[in-house]
């Protein structure tokens, strides 16, 4: 609760340092309303992000948290400006919709959090994290659990995993994990934003999982790390590809980007081999239509969406990200992103571009 009333505190004091150091930037054109759905996992972020924009621009932004695949449902439908999603869309996904941009707005962790009175550390990897969701490793004492924790006196107690019950990046994150060092798990159940767990309890969203796990002794569950942070839940250190044991921080997930970004952003940084990566990290994506007049859209809503996205990948927005406990793009990621956002039309023209010293 302290660190919901600090997050609150500092949301408020950002909002007003740059509401009197900043003028709205819609002079020329009429502001507008911004909707949005999609991805839990970047709200705390959002929450922020979203305010500040308001204040800067005089343009206001509403955004459901329903989960990465409601927001792309919505996307599709036409009836949002933009999506958020933690899991970028596959090919097949793209050719059935009109094109897309991809914008990563930030990068984050999905953490195992759990709840074992007396246990404030635990050690756990990948390949044991998949067999504990497979049904394979029941109990908290198993020998393999107990391996990782040779000084933890571990309850000989069931283990009751915790999963999303909606469509959600989060889960795609998890799983592409999962199936990246578990050759059982790739070949039974495989990695998508919604699937068949064959054992545990299902919740709906980040907070539902968060919330579960914090009432229910001896369970289990992934989180974006804020929502274990926020409700003060503790969660595992992690088995990295290199063998290390790595908490989810700045630097950490950072590490797990050092790699080639492709240019439309569409990458996974799970299991990265870097040195001291943590090995669940993911970026996290806001996704609109390259061209923007569709279902009776203005141009001015065109305009606000893309600057909206610019401010997201400013200096001044990525700054914080370390501040609800997330981490910043890589600059080539914000080189990239801001290419593919001059390529975004409106009937068929660019729409206005933003001068780089304005970056």
């Amino acid at each position: 609760m302290k660190r919901i009333i600090k997050l609150a505190a500092y949301i408020t004091l950002a909002v007003l340092a740059i509401a009197c150091g900043n003028k709205p930037k819609t002079e020329g054109r009429d502001r507008v309303e911004l909707a949005g759905a999609g991805a839990t996992f970047p709200l705390p972020f959002y929450n922020v992000v979203f305010e500040n924009f308001a204040q800067i621009n005089d343009d206001e932004v509403a955004y459901g948290g329903i989960g990465s695949g409601g927001g792309i449902r919505n996307l599709k439908d036409r009836i949002v400006d933009f999506a958020g999603s933690d899991a970028f869309l596959t090919d097949k996904e793209m050719s059935e919709m009109p094109a897309v941009v991809h914008i990563p707005t930030c990068m984050g962790a999905v953490v195992l959090a759990y709840n074992l009175p007396g246990i404030d550390n635990l050690n756990l990897s990948g390949e044991v994290v998949a067999d504990i969701f497979a049904g394979n490793i029941k109990k908290w004492n198993d020998e393999r659990i107990a391996a990782l924790n040779p000084a933890v006196n571990l309850p000989e107690t069931d283990i009751i995993p915790v999963f999303r019950s909606d469509g959600s990046g989060t889960t795609f994150v998890f799983t592409d994990y999962l199936a990246k060092v578990s050759e059982n798990w790739k070949s039974k159940y495989g990695a998508g934003k919604s699937v068949n767990f064959p054992v545990g309890q299902a919740a709906k969203g980040n907070p539902g999982v968060a919330g579960i796990i914090a009432q229910t002794v001896n369970s289990i569950g992934y989180v974006g790390s804020e929502y274990a942070f926020a409700q003060g839940i503790p969660y595992a250190t992690m088995q990295n590809a290199c063998g290390e044991l790595v908490k989810p921080t700045a630097e950490s997930i950072s590490a797990a980007a050092s790699g080639e970004i492709p240019a439309d952003t569409r990458t996974s940084i799970t299991n990265s081999n870097a040195a001291g990566a943590y090995p669940i990290s993911t970026f996290t994506w806001i996704i609109i239509y390259k061209e923007q007049n569709y279902a009776n859209r203005s141009e001015e809503q065109a305009q606000g969406t893309v600057e909206l996205l610019r401010y997201i990948l400013s200096a001044q927005a990525q700054e914080l990200t370390s501040q609800v406990n997330y981490a910043p793009l890589p600059k080539r990621a914000i080189e990239l992103s801001l290419k593919n956002l001059d390529a975004v039309t409106y009937n068929g023209v660019a729409v206005d571009k933003t001068d780089d010293d304005e970056r």
